[in-house]
């Protein structure tokens, strides 16, 4: 008898972002970032691209390209585009961040992608990531900036419980967060971060899918290592909760 292939539990399908982000804080960020009508709209470490497919949605006309090496991701956000009568303005293109050489854009996204930029350790890769920003949105354009830094910095113990080889020096605070985008030629427009709230509805979202298909697959040969990745998970999130932030940094580009 052929076994049956073993088919991952999802991990996103809880998810409508792919980052600690509430509806109500995305209709502000499409909002302040329909103001000013961009034409185009590039979408960089884009997962599925609904932030982006949610700014079109908002700017009738306003083309979009997200980049992501995801193929998963991209077929999802494709079929979200077409489900939304969007499939001839937004363009998902498989590929890595650093080799695009797209746009510039009126509006550039990145969202937790800063690492895609190059090989530059934490946290150097966050001015790498604002200075290849910069380079791809035109003067007075937007650029949507998020990333995690410390709400406060965090202890030797506190670390021990975080991911492995969790360092103090792999994040910066939030001043030095918005240093680093002024030493990159961008002004803060609106500077936001996600609460505690959007935290539990992303990590909590991130494991019920995990959660439901160990509930249904109790004997599966696999539920021991899903249910060792999911504790394994869940003890990091606990680890960081209250400690690590993620910013959301409207930036207008000088």
């Amino acid at each position: 008898m052929t076994a049956t292939p073993f088919s991952p539990p999802p991990i996103h399908s809880w998810l409508d972002f792919n980052s600690p982000l509430s509806s109500a804080r995305s209709a502000g960020l499409v909002d302040r970032l329909a103001g000013s009508t961009p034409s185009t709209v590039l979408d960089l470490g884009c997962g599925w691209g609904e932030l982006m497919l949610r700014l079109l949605s908002a700017v009738p006309g306003a083309v979009g390209t997200g980049v992501d090496t995801n193929a998963e991701h991209l077929a999802r956000g494709r079929a979200n585009a077409a489900s939304r009568g969007l499939a001839d303005r937004a363009e998902f293109i498989e590929g890595p961040v650093a080799g695009f050489s797209g746009g510039p854009g009126d509006v550039v996204l990145c969202v937790g992608s800063s690492h895609a930029f190059g090989d530059a350790e934490p946290p150097a890769h966050t001015a790498e990531a604002l200075n290849a920003l910069r380079n791809m949105v035109g003067t007075g354009g937007r650029v949507l900036f998020g990333e995690s830094f410390w709400q406060r910095p965090p202890t030797a113990d506190e670390l021990a419980k975080m991911w492995p080889g969790a360092s103090a020096d792999e994040h910066v605070d939030l001043t030095a967060l918005v240093e680093l985008a002024g030493a990159a030629r961008f002004r803060p427009m609106w500077i936001e971060t996600a609460n505690l709230d959007e935290w539990e509805q992303f990590e909590s979202g991130y494991l019920a899918g995990k959660e439901e298909w160990l509930a249904s697959h109790r004997d599966h040969p696999e539920s021991a290592a899903v249910r060792a990745a999911a504790d394994e998970h869940r003890k990091m999130w606990l680890g960081y909760r209250g400690i690590l932030g993620f910013a959301y940094l409207t930036l207008i580009a000088y």
